[in-house]
């Protein structure tokens, strides 16, 4: 598609040029088994070592506690399971919330077939949660806390650093953070009162897809559920993809070192583009709060459905999507919608627009003249 403007970032991003070419040098000139004990093997390892310093030193965390993974899900998965299935000595009992990113729901589920209490900590209408909940339902045999940053569907921020001083003192559960949406937009690492640990997943900070992190702040009792070779000090088997792991360790330099910049310039966007949808009155329900994550807008329009409104932003050049990516061809409506205990007249028309590296002012000016296009066409609103 020509001219096209893509404003659908928290599904996936371009890789950037010189993460392209990281990833390039590494399959054509480093491609040996970085196990082997051979020349290239040691080549090989060296790049991996490095990438991994680097991601390292960027969540404030030593490097043998950096594991380079596939991506958020496969994160997610094993941090979950196994923290969990090491630590029953201590009880069962496992907090998260109800607005987490399928790949930790639907682990939950898995946990509670198997015996695992599992509680679903609510969020208000804003999606953040309420602290005095989380601190009326730990207990000491609390093993386990899971805990997005920011929401995938509508960019609300938890408080994570208020959580972790809260589990820590209370507990002696471990905090699993999913930090997918926020790495590279918000501050998170290890230090002072930090999660124990953080899954990060490349493509989503213009890296590769197949690429991914799960950080610990130190070693922690943890049981792999990947086995064979001992790659990855055991704790995830198999042969490591050592250009992935220089991308991502690339990519993730790039978004830190360009954090501040890129996100005075999406929380300017937000604000004007909020502006407008706020501009249509009761027509437009706007998901997403001043006080959210910069570069996520979600909103909905009253009795529309979302595909409706994609197919008319596609047809002039605009790519958007309907809440999550991963639930988006699905019918029934998110669970983060039903959380926020949405209107029925906008429940099935959510739209989320998000903004990445690539994303320029002139992109976002054609944005709200295509915005302004549609609602006067599907809305007959003249604004």
């Amino acid at each position: 598609m020509v001219n096209t403007i893509y404003l659908d970032n928290s599904a996936t991003t371009k890789p950037l040029k010189e993460v392209m070419q990281a990833f390039m040098v590494v399959n054509e000139q480093y491609y040996a088994n970085p196990a082997s004990i051979h020349a290239m093997g040691v080549e090989a390892n060296d790049l991996l070592i490095r990438a991994r310093e680097q991601v390292a030193d960027i969540l404030q965390t030593e490097a043998k506690n950096v594991l380079f993974t596939s991506g958020g899900t496969e994160s997610n998965n094993a941090a979950i399971f196994g923290i969990a299935r090491s630590n029953t000595h201590i009880g069962k009992h496992i907090l998260t919330t109800e607005i987490e990113h399928p790949s930790v729901l639907e682990t939950m589920k898995q946990l509670e077939k198997e015996g695992y209490d599992v509680e679903y900590l609510r969020v208000d209408r804003r999606g953040v949660i309420s602290l005095d909940e989380l601190r009326t339902k730990i207990r000491k045999e609390t093993i386990l806390v899971s805990i997005m940053h920011v929401n995938n569907e509508m960019g609300a921020i938890q408080p994570i650093k208020e959580a972790a001083k809260m589990i820590r003192e209370m507990s002696r559960a471990a905090f699993h953070v999913d930090a997918v949406q926020s790495f590279g937009k918000l501050a998170i690492s290890f230090k002072e009162e930090g999660p124990d640990c953080i899954s990060i997943s490349g493509h989503k900070i213009h890296g590769f897809k197949g690429s991914g992190v799960l950080a610990f702040r130190k070693p922690i009792r943890w049981q792999p559920f990947a086995l064979g070779g001992g790659q990855e000090f055991g704790m995830r088997s198999g042969t490591v993809a050592v250009p992935q792991a220089v991308a991502l360790a690339k990519a993730a330099r790039l978004a830190v070192e360009t954090m501040n910049e890129r996100t005075n310039k999406y929380r300017q966007w937000h604000d004007e583009i909020r502006t407008q949808l706020e501009s249509y009155g009761e027509a437009v329900h706007v998901l997403s709060t001043p006080q959210g994550a910069a570069h996520i807008v979600s909103f909905s329009v009253r009795d529309l459905k979302g595909e409706v409104i994609i197919n008319a932003m596609q047809k002039r050049g605009v790519i958007v999507s309907t809440s999550s990516a991963c639930s988006s061809k699905q019918t029934k409506t998110s669970h983060v919608v039903e959380a926020l205990h949405l209107d029925e007249h906008y429940k099935k028309g959510v739209i989320r627009l998000s903004f990445g590296a690539h994303n320029t002012i002139e992109d976002i000016e054609n944005f709200k003249q295509v915005l302004a296009e549609v609602m006067l066409e599907l809305k007959g609103e003249n604004k």
